[in-house]
């Protein structure tokens, strides 16, 4: 009985492939690929229907306290007191802005006119060497032709 129990567990070598098309197909039948499962669904409770009736307590809005500082407190339900410090605080702030902004400006503004007079003063100090030079190739030429014309 072990013999035959042997013999049934030991299963044949595959057979070999060929690459003809007359190879039996006989042959295959005993090889094929495991079919995989599915795992099992845990079994989970209904979550029932969301339908409510209209008049249930259990729907509506939720009242929630929030901190001062909280940003979820930051709603239109402020009191005329916050919303004008609120805006107070935005006025002051974007007038300090603008007041930096204009100094810049004006700093921006006085840079501009001290380039512009440095660049009028290199502009006419330019002009002047240009005409000194023009002024001493004129000499030059006055004086080596008339040197020439001696000799």
């Amino acid at each position: 009985m072990s013999n035959t129990s042997e013999q049934q567990s030991v299963k044949p070598n595959p057979p070999e492939r060929s690459d003809s098309s007359s190879s039996c197909s006989l042959d295959t039948q005993d090889i094929h690929a495991p079919v995989p499962t599915r795992p099992r669904l845990i079994n989970r409770k209904s979550s029932g229907t969301l339908i409510v009736p209209r008049d249930s307590m259990e729907v509506g809005p939720v009242e929630h306290e929030f901190e001062a500082d909280d940003v979820r407190a930051m709603s239109p339900r402020r009191t005329s007191e916050d919303l004008e410090n609120l805006g107070r605080e935005a006025r002051e702030e974007l007038h300090r802005h603008a007041r930096a902004l204009q100094d810049s400006l004006l700093t921006l503004f006085h840079r501009i006119e001290a380039v512009k007079e440095e660049h009028d003063k290199l502009d006419s100090n330019n002009k002047f060497l240009q005409k000194y030079i023009g002024d001493l190739m004129s000499t030059s030429k006055i004086t080596s032709s008339g040197s020439r014309g001696r000799k």
